[in-house]
C-alpha cells in the first residue's frame, strides 16, 4: 500500500469519525427537542383534563435527557417531587373510580411522526460524506 493510499484511508477514517460525532450531536438535539414537545403537549392536555381538581399537576411534568453514544434518551413525565406530581399514575392510567386521562400517551403519539422525520434527516445527512 502506497503512502498516498494510507493518507486517503486516514482522511476517510477521520471524515467518518467527524461525521459520526456530528450525527450524535444532531440526534441529541432531536431527542431534546422531541422531549420538550412531548412535555409541552402533555402539559397542555393535562390543563384541559385535570381542570381544578389537579390544577398544579401540569406543572409537574418535566423531562430529563441522558446522552448516550450515538444519541440520547429522554425520560418524560410527572416529577413526584413537584406539587401534585404524585398524581401522575392516577391521572394517566385511571383507577376504579376515575377514567384514565392518557395525556402523556396522546402527546407521545403526536410527536412520533415529527421525531421520526427529524431522525431520518439526521440519518440521511450521515450517509453523505
Amino acid at each position: 500500500m502506497s503512502n498516498a493510499d494510507v493518507r486517503a484511508l486516514v482522511q476517510h477514517a477521520q471524515a467518518l469519525a467527524s461525521n459520526e460525532r456530528a450525527a450524535a450531536r444532531q440526534m441529541r438535539a432531536v431527542v431534546t427537542r422531541g422531549a420538550l414537545n412531548v412535555k409541552r403537549d402533555w402539559q397542555a392536555g393535562a390543563v384541559a383534563t385535570a381542570r381544578r381538581h389537579a390544577r398544579l399537576y401540569p406543572a409537574s411534568v418535566s423531562y430529563d435527557v441522558t446522552p448516550l453514544p450515538g444519541g440520547a434518551t429522554a425520560e418524560i413525565g410527572p416529577d413526584k417531587g413537584r406539587p401534585q406530581g404524585a398524581l401522575g399514575n392516577l391521572l394517566e392510567f385511571g383507577s376504579v373510580h376515575n377514567p384514565p386521562h392518557n395525556d402523556g400517551g396522546r402527546a407521545l403519539l403526536a410527536e412520533e411522526p415529527r421525531f421520526a422525520a427529524q431522525a431520518a434527516q439526521v440519518a440521511a445527512r450521515g450517509m453523505r460524506l
